[in-house]
């Protein structure tokens, strides 16, 4: 792998390496005066203890902050891992005598979703990397009963979900602030902060576009949260914003919340669970970071899909500012985010004027929903008696604030090869013969008044697809980015669990997807394709326009919740051949 690009266009941003002037370490003498700047940042006691460690291992052979591993397997894997000449490779460069500092963000048991091809996960580690000079993640799976490296995939300009050990360091810069003191009138507690594991971004700083990684612990303050902002590749505060959240009753907590979350990781994370109902056959399992995932999908035995799935949540509630979030949701064990599943998926019978079916659906919510700054997510994969189907996502709210936008990242995996997609414009269906993007707007004209797309698939079937554009329940239109990209199963683009692809606030076509169109466009007529689909829902706290949104309300002298929720997602038409 050639790092060399990235090394000369993140020079500039570099915080850990040794860059010799007769032996001395410049890099380290800078990240330390930039904590100095905020003494009681950098004597907060998680700070120096980092500090500390940095400065050890910074010189070594093995720049890398290694994980507390809890048992001997998780210590055998961590070895193979780092020691292996594809982690090494990336390390330090040679010819310019630097070294990176890289640290190790988890090691679990592999679920399905980490090792789709492994037939026996029993000695199957799952081991992730982060190297902070690169902004490169590495996630690796290891074999620890033959003590081998089975595959190990790079995820350039991407980062990991932040650890437990990560998120408290991000609420101990935080909370030793003294902007965050100055903005709040009082030195906040840890137990205050929330969101503090989800990672963010703040335009006109490094947090930008992802340069760096970031984290926004958050203080609820009346009708206020303050959101503080948090560099950790430099360990300081690099911003505060205030948002609007309204007022809200006391939480609805998750009862028996470790039974339940046992249950879920047995029925539904450790193991595929097949589903036939009506002409419909699949699996399904919810995977550790990108969502409840549906593959091998069969209509009157005849296949549809490999694989969809809801890979991120982006959520920005500043245009000029670009701030928000990048969420993650999965299994409630092995997901850092906020949201994670709470139940097992339900197939809830569908029986509307506009057709008959089920519905697959899985929840997601935080502990505290729906509380400001806590949220709650939706997929329902909506499967029709003729044929049709509906790759469906959306927010129950609340949310952190009254004006953000949602935008959740689902990616789809058509079935057999020599596909062909098209799309409808100027009265005509024209094929896309490259890899690209298309953004659904006011402009956008459609077949039949709804598809603009359609996929024909080497087995002979077609479908048009039809983006929300306000004709579905509880839809205002998904304004959507559609990417078709070529499949590629040997190189890690997402058949296996995907860290976050994109940061939470880019308001343009970057928002993930767009990493795997290749450059140049690879030629995907009669190939194998990829749907990434990212729409764009814009939240609405307003009396009697509310979308994207929860509120607490009392009835007989009880608090309940009122949910006003926004939903989108393409619709699968079969073409009459």
């Amino acid at each position: 792998m050639n790092f060399k690009y990235f090394i000369q266009l993140f020079i500039l941003s570099f915080f850990f390496f040794s860059c010799s002037e007769k032996g001395k370490d410049t890099k380290k003498e800078n990240v330390i005066v930039a904590l100095n700047n905020d003494t009681s940042v950098s004597s907060a006691p998680m700070v120096k203890a980092r500090l500390s460690e940095i400065k050890r291992v910074i010189n070594s052979n093995l720049p890398v902050l290694q994980f507390v591993c809890k048992d001997s397997n998780e210590s055998i894997a961590q070895k193979i891992v780092i020691n292996s000449p594809e982690a090494r490779s990336t390390y330090s460069d040679k010819e310019l005598n630097m070294n990176f500092i890289s640290e190790v963000f988890s090691i679990s048991k592999a679920l399905p979703s980490d090792a789709p091809s492994a037939k026996n996960l029993e000695s199957i580690y799952k081991v992730v990397l982060y190297n902070y000079g690169l902004n490169l993640t590495s996630i690796a799976v290891a074999d620890v009963q033959n003590k081998t490296l089975v595959k190990i995939n790079y995820y350039r300009l991407m980062q990991p979900d932040l650890n437990q050990k990560l998120s408290i360091l991000a609420t101990q810069i935080a909370i030793h602030s003294k902007e965050v003191r100055n903005e709040l009138g009082y030195k906040p507690g840890e137990e205050e902060a929330i969101m503090s594991a989800t990672k963010t971004a703040l335009n006109l700083t490094k947090c930008e576009r992802s340069l760096h990684l970031c984290a926004a612990p958050t203080f609820v303050k009346g009708e206020k949260a303050l959101w503080a902002i948090v560099d950790l590749t430099e360990m300081r505060l690099v911003g505060v914003r205030w948002t609007n959240v309204g007022n809200s009753g006391p939480s609805e907590r998750v009862s028996e919340k470790s039974m339940r979350n046992e249950k879920v990781m047995e029925c539904n994370c450790r193991k595929k669970t097949h589903l036939k109902k009506g002409d419909w056959e699949m699996d399904y399992v919810l995977t550790g970071s990108d969502g409840l995932e549906v593959t091998d999908v069969k209509f009157r035995s005849k296949p549809v899909l490999l694989s969809a799935k809801l890979v991120d949540f982006h959520v920005i509630y500043s245009n000029t500012d670009g701030f928000g979030y990048s969420d993650a949701v999965g299994c409630p064990q092995f997901s850092a985010a906020a949201v994670t599943a709470v139940n097992e998926a339900e197939v809830i019978p569908i029986n509307t004027s506009t057709g008959k079916g089920f519905s697959l659906q899985q929840t997601f919510l935080s502990e505290q929903w729906p509380k400001p700054c806590n949220y709650s997510y939706v997929q329902n994969f909506e499967f029709f008696d003729d044929g049709s189907f509906r790759v469906a996502v959306g927010s129950l709210g609340r949310g952190c604030g009254n004006d953000g936008t949602y935008r959740p990242v689902t990616r789809i995996v058509f079935a057999d090869q020599n596909q062909e997609f098209s799309q409808y414009k100027d009265n005509n269906w024209t094929t896309w013969n490259q890899e690209q993007w298309n953004l659904q707007n006011d402009l956008s004209t459609y077949f039949n008044k709804n598809a603009l797309y359609r996929i024909k698939l080497g087995n002979g079937s077609a479908y048009d697809v039809e983006p929300g554009n306000g004709q579905f329940e509880n839809n205002r239109g998904d304004f959507a980015y559609t990417y078709i990209t070529k499949h590629h199963p040997e190189l890690g683009e997402g058949d296996a669990d995907l860290p976050t692809i994109g940061p939470c606030c880019n308001t343009n076509f970057e928002q993930g997807p767009e990493k795997f169109i290749n450059n140049p466009a690879e030629n995907i007529k009669n190939k194998p394709l990829v749907m990434w689909y990212v729409s764009q829902l814009k939240n609405d706290g307003r009396k009697g326009s509310e979308y994207c949104w929860a509120e607490s309300y009392l009835e007989n002298g009880i608090y309940k919740t009122r949910v006003f929720p926004c939903l989108s997602g393409p619709k699968f038409i079969p073409v009459k051949q």
